[in-house]
């Protein structure tokens, strides 16, 4: 892939280090002040709190730390998030190569979705006009992260759409857990995981995640909208295919994280637990998509489930 000269997108956040467990731990101190309210009233409670107050002031910089590790915080992520310290990207280099590497695949996506919802080229489920593609954001994270729709979530449930506030989540460390855990190397690769969840916006935005059908249970739904936003990961690298310069070498890396990252791959040996699809089920739909560059072939509720 060639990434140098290419659109960088603003739709960015980058939200630092450890901001979901933060979040998190926010509610103790609320909670202990609370107890102390109830128990000693306003007027101790306020004396409590300037004593306590001066003393952490005057304390040495090793008791604040313990004074506030016991409340629930983390003192070394207890910046603000405009501070170049708590930035994801500013981390490392590897994490700023993943961010830089990350805007241009978005900035991408933003091309090519924008000209499909443009052109009505898309499958239709009878919720009317999309109207024109509104653009997701994508935020970075280390760590932990509070969405604005989806509740608290850590690094370890890897990248991920919240359709409640219509943003893209990911910590850029997964790039490297791509390579080394899951055997699934190159920048392509990394590409396709964020085409992926860029395609869950889609499935939002055309009301394919609120299609039920067949009578199937909430699985097998899972693995029909995984195996779509495969297929639209490819129409985005058919029509990507020119512009960044995408090698039969990166179709390859491509096609090896979908296999990886199948739920067999994965070690699930019921079919019936499946909620992404198989590898042969997600290279196949990927490479669907990639060939025709029309999203309207990636229309997997329309497919018998001997044909998914």
């Amino acid at each position: 892939m060639e990434t140098e000269g290419q659109r960088r997108s603003d739709n960015f956040e980058d939200r630092g280090v450890g901001a979901g467990r933060q979040a998190a731990a926010a509610g103790l101190p609320i909670a202990l002040l609370s107890g102390l309210f109830r128990t000693i009233g306003p007027k101790g409670l306020l004396v409590l709190v300037v004593v306590v107050g001066i003393g952490y002031f005057l304390a040495p910089a090793s008791v604040k730390h313990l004074f506030t590790s016991l409340l629930g915080g983390e003192p070394s992520e207890a910046v603000s998030e405009s501070s170049p310290n708590n930035k994801t990207c500013a981390a490392s280099p590897e994490n700023g190569k993943a961010c830089d590497f990350s805007r241009v695949v978005l900035a991408s996506t933003e091309d090519v979705w924008t000209g499909a919802f443009k052109s009505g080229a898309l499958p239709s489920y009878g919720a009317g006009d999309p109207g024109a593609y509104r653009m997701p954001t994508l935020v970075v994270f280390s760590r932990g992260v509070a969405t604005g729709g989806c509740g608290e979530a850590t690094s370890d449930v890897g990248p991920f759409y919240c359709p409640g506030d219509g943003k893209l989540y990911i910590d850029p460390s997964f790039y490297a857990v791509m390579e080394h855990r899951l055997k699934a190397p190159g920048d392509f690769a990394q590409a396709y995981v964020l085409a992926h969840e860029v395609g869950h916006h889609v499935q939002n935005l055309i009301g394919a995640n609120k299609v039920r059908s067949r009578g199937e249970d909430r699985n097998q739904i899972s693995v029909r909208l995984e195996l779509q936003a495969d297929c639209f990961a490819g129409v985005w690298g058919h029509s990507a295919r020119s512009s960044l310069v995408i090698t039969d070498a990166d179709l390859s890396e491509a096609v090896n994280a979908a296999h990886a990252i199948g739920d067999d791959a994965l070690g699930h040996a019921d079919q019936s637990q499946f909620t992404h699809g198989s590898s042969a089920q997600r290279m196949r739909w990927f490479k669907r998509g990639f060939e025709s560059g029309d999203a309207r072939q990636c229309d997997t509720f329309a497919a018998q489930p001997g044909q998914l």
